[in-house]
């Protein structure tokens, strides 16, 4: 599908709830001062005028105040998703946020697009798209090498989506079995799957290790014993084909494995920090939606993926759901993350040689902008 087919974005005018712009801020951020003036003045004003007698003219007052504020026109903004239309978590809060008018009550105009050959990274640092999608590991490499300046401030998949899946009939119930078999993976050896080899025991050098792709009928035309797959996708597809799994997980052996994320770029976070926080804010109300009422979810997503299934979409959403809930969510709010996380994360990809070489790890990542919009978990809004 191509992006001139998507949904477009709306240009209603609303309420700017940005703060005001540091000297030498991007144009964007720039954006009404006559608006801005007036409002404040407004406000100072009411603070020095209002008595007993003035009370019963307070509403009114913050209601002129309010109307200053949807005066400006919104910020436009480029959200691309980093594969085509589906419903991985992260897509979907950004489809259910438009669906909802959650990104033009944050006054942001907000086109939607969807990766159809990893561009989105180069888009993104290019300046032609302000939000994309990556996963942890992948944001850690691009910043190993070739130091790409992206920045992730969301963190949707509390545990990744990277499994080893078999089928049941092969009689393999435990990573040590993989010894004397054949192991697909898509471009890489996982180095997830390296710990795991590690974890239990397991001999590499007696595994035959190939490069299959992406089409999980390898598995079950027998090319390959174990395959590596994302554990929200592959495993419902042969299932449906009418095959036992079984699946292994990192963490289950202690393996550090995070989800998918939200990046931008360093320039974006430095220039552009209001409009981050609102785009971040209408995702996570958004995410409040897709929990509550799954099934609407699916809808708005097939919105955007009409010849998707429908039954394999909600299989997606609610196993990325399942893995975007941990104690820390629970207590912060949703897409939260932490120092430890990364940094657990970043010492295993060290370890299996998965970066290029060494960096700080505290550049991949910031939580500025979880820690504006939540509050005692819950989300502030609007």
């Amino acid at each position: 599908m191509t992006p001139s087919s998507r949904p477009s974005a709306s240009s209603i005018i609303v309420a700017d709830t940005g703060t005001r712009p540091k000297t030498g801020a991007s144009p964007l951020l720039r954006k009404q001062p006559l608006a801005s003036h007036l409002r404040s003045s407004l406000w100072i004003w009411a603070a020095h005028t209002v008595t007993t007698r003035a009370l019963a003219t307070l509403p009114l007052i913050l209601m002129l105040a309010a109307g200053l504020a949807c005066s400006g026109e919104p910020d436009k903004v480029v959200f691309m998703a980093g594969f085509r239309a589906q419903a991985n978590l992260p897509f979907a809060a950004a489809y259910v946020a438009q669906d909802k008018g959650y990104f033009q009550e944050q006054g942001l105009d907000v086109e939607i697009r969807h990766a159809s050959s990893g561009e989105h990274l180069k888009l993104l640092l290019a300046g032609d798209v302000d939000f994309t999608t990556a996963a942890a590991s992948s944001a850690l490499k691009r910043r190993s090498d070739p130091g790409l300046p992206i920045v992730a401030f969301a963190l949707f998949g509390q545990r990744g989506q990277q499994a080893y899946a078999s089928l049941g009939a092969s009689g393999i119930t435990t990573p040590k079995e993989w010894e004397g078999r054949t192991f697909g993976y898509k471009i890489s050896v996982p180095p997830d799957y390296l710990a795991i080899l590690q974890a239990n025991g397991v001999d590499r050098s007696k595994i035959n290790e190939v490069k299959v792709g992406f089409d999980p009928r390898v598995l079950t035309e027998g090319k390959v014993d174990v395959l590596a797959v994302f554990n929200s996708n592959e495993p419902d597809t042969i299932r449906r084909l009418g095959f036992r799994v079984t699946t292994w997980e990192p963490e289950s052996y202690g393996v550090p494995n995070l989800g998918l994320t939200y990046i931008t770029s360093q320039d974006v976070v430095d220039e552009k920090p209001e409009v981050v926080r609102r785009f971040l804010k209408a995702t996570m109300r958004a995410m409040e939606d897709i929990t509550s009422n799954p099934e609407y979810a699916i809808d708005v997503v097939l919105k955007y993926a009409p010849g998707e299934d429908r039954e394999h979409q909600m299989f997606m959403l609610k196993t990325e759901l399942d893995d975007a809930i941990s104690p820390l969510t629970e207590e912060r709010g949703a897409a939260w993350m932490t120092d430890e996380q990364w940094r657990r994360l970043y010492d295993m990809l060290i370890e299996y040689e998965a970066l290029a070489q060494p960096f700080d790890y505290k550049t991949a990542f910031t939580d500025r902008f979880l820690t504006d919009i939540y509050e005692n978990g819950k989300l502030r809004w609007p």
